[in-house]
C-alpha cells in the first residue's frame, strides 16, 4: 500500500473538527462519553436557559414540580410570596434527594433523610437536634442556617414560560433569543393565562442534539412524515420561513402557510393513498387562531427546547440528556385560560398528532435510533450538512425551505462553545 493509501485509511485524531466550517459533523460528538460531560459542563450548567414548566402546573402557594436541568433534578415551586422559584433537589445536608414525585403540594421541603426543612423559595427553616440532646451533641455554636440553603438557579420567566439557568451570566431571555425570536416566542406565549392540558415523556435510544438537529431540519418533514403530505398539514413546497437569531445563530424559526392550491411539487409528493381518510377527520382539521396565516411555527431555542405551534395544537418540547447515547423528551400539552372547551377539546384531538405514539412524531423516534445505532459504532466518519451551501446562515429569500443552514447554524455556535478553550 502506497503512502497516500495508507494516509487515507489512518484514524483521523480524536476530537478534530473534519472541516472549517459547520459542512460535517463528526459522529464522534455523539457518543463520546468524555465530550458529553464537557457538554453538560459547558451547556446544561453554562449560561443557557432550560425550560423547566409552565407556572400555570405550580398555580398555588405550596405547589411544586420536580424537573431537570441537565441531569439535575431541580424543583419549581410557588413560594408564599407568589413568586416561582427553583431549586436544586438535593439537600445542602448529605446530598440526598427531596421531592421523588413529579408533583406535590406542601407547605415546606423536608429532606427524608434527616429532615432538613426549608421553605419553598429554599432557604433553611430547621434542622433537627440543632442544639444537641440534653445538652450533648448538636451544631457547633456558630452554625448559621441562613449559610445552608439549597442551591437556588436563575429564574425567568416569559408570559408563563418558566426557564432556569445554573449561571448568573445568563442573559436576560429577551437579549439570549433576540429581538426578532423573542417576538416570535411571545407570539405563542402572549400575556393570556395558560392552561395546562398534559404531558408526555418517552426515553429514546440517541444522543440528546438529534433533537434540536430535527426541529431545525424542514428537509426531512416531507420525505419521512407521509401523514403531514397525505393530509396537507405540511410540505415543502409551501410558503415558509427559516430565520436564525443573527449574532448566535443558534436559535431559530421553522414556520410555514398552508397553500391555498395544490402545486405540481405536491402532487409528485408521495403520499400514503391518494383516498385516504380517518375515521375523525376533525383531528387534521383545524381553524386559524392567530391573526397571521402562520399554521405551523417552531421557535427552537439552545440547547433543547421546542415551542411549537401546529395549527391549533400548542406544546413544549424539552430535550433531557440521559448519557451520551440516549435522552428523554418531555412533552407539556397547554392552551389558553380563556379558550372555549371546543377549542380544548380540538387542541386534545390533534395532540394525537404528537408525542411517543404520535401519528407523525412516532417516525422520528424510529429514525433517532437508526441514527444512534449507525453513528456509534462508526465514530470515525462524518455527517454530510450541505443542502442549500455550506454557510451556517440559510437563504434569505422567503419560501426557500430546502436548506440545512439552522443545522449548520446550530454547530457553528456549539463549535465556539465546546472547542474554543
Amino acid at each position: 500500500m502506497d503512502t497516500d493509501s495508507k494516509a487515507a485509511f489512518a484514524p483521523r485524531a480524536p476530537r478534530a473538527w473534519p472541516t472549517e466550517d459547520c459542512s460535517r459533523i463528526p459522529n464522534w460528538i455523539y457518543s463520546d462519553p468524555d465530550h458529553y460531560q464537557a457538554e453538560l459542563d459547558r451547556i446544561f450548567y453554562g449560561p443557557f436557559w432550560t425550560f423547566v414548566g409552565l407556572e400555570c402546573e405550580v398555580p398555588n402557594h405550596g405547589d411544586w414540580k420536580q424537573a431537570v436541568v441537565g441531569e439535575r433534578a431541580v424543583i419549581l415551586t410557588r413560594a408564599r410570596d407568589g413568586q416561582v422559584h427553583v431549586v436544586l433537589n438535593s439537600c445542602a445536608h448529605r446530598g440526598a434527594q427531596i421531592c421523588n414525585k413529579a408533583f406535590g403540594h406542601d407547605k415546606e421541603l423536608m429532606c427524608p433523610y434527616h429532615q432538613w426543612t426549608f421553605d419553598l423559595n429554599g432557604d433553611l427553616l430547621g434542622v433537627p437536634f440543632r442544639r444537641g440532646v440534653k445538652g450533648k451533641g448538636g451544631y457547633p455554636s456558630d452554625f448559621d442556617p441562613r449559610k445552608h440553603p439549597l442551591r437556588k438557579l436563575r429564574v425567568e420567566c416569559v408570559n408563563g414560560a418558566v426557564f432556569a439557568s445554573f449561571d448568573e451570566r445568563t442573559l436576560p431571555m429577551k437579549d439570549y433569543l433576540g429581538d426578532e425570536l423573542y417576538k416570535r416566542l411571545t407570539r405563542v406565549f402572549d400575556g393570556r393565562g395558560l392552561r395546562l392540558l398534559g404531558h408526555q415523556r418517552q426515553r429514546i435510544k440517541g444522543n440528546w442534539k438529534l433533537y434540536p438537529e430535527n426541529m431545525k431540519d424542514s428537509y426531512h418533514a416531507t420525505l419521512l412524515h407521509v401523514f403531514l403530505i397525505s393530509f396537507g398539514l405540511y410540505r415543502i413546497d409551501q410558503k415558509g420561513e427559516l430565520l436564525q437569531d443573527s449574532r448566535t445563530l443558534a436559535h431559530n424559526v421553522v414556520s410555514s402557510r398552508a397553500n391555498s392550491s395544490e402545486t405540481k411539487e405536491a402532487r409528485e409528493m408521495r403520499s400514503l393513498k391518494a383516498d385516504f381518510q380517518l375515521n375523525d377527520m376533525r383531528i387534521v382539521t383545524p381553524v386559524q387562531e392567530y391573526d397571521d396565516d402562520v399554521t405551523i411555527q417552531n421557535v427552537t431555542m439552545f440547547p433543547g427546547l421546542t415551542v411549537q405551534q401546529q395549527q391549533n395544537l400548542l406544546q413544549c418540547r424539552n430535550v433531557i440528556p440521559r448519557g451520551p447515547n440516549e435522552f428523554e423528551l418531555s412533552w407539556t400539552y397547554f392552551g389558553y385560560a380563556d379558550d372555549t372547551e371546543e377549542m380544548t377539546q380540538r387542541r386534545l384531538r390533534l395532540a394525537n398528532l404528537t408525542g411517543a405514539a404520535g401519528l407523525i412524531s412516532v417516525d422520528d423516534t424510529e429514525v433517532f435510533e437508526f441514527s444512534g445505532a449507525g453513528m456509534r459504532p462508526n465514530a470515525d466518519r462524518d455527517c454530510v450538512v450541505e443542502l442549500a451551501g455550506r454557510s451556517p446562515e440559510p437563504p434569505r429569500e422567503f419560501g426557500d425551505m430546502v436548506s440545512e443552514g439552522p443545522i449548520r447554524g446550530f454547530y457553528d455556535f456549539y463549535r465556539r462553545i465546546m472547542f474554543n478553550d
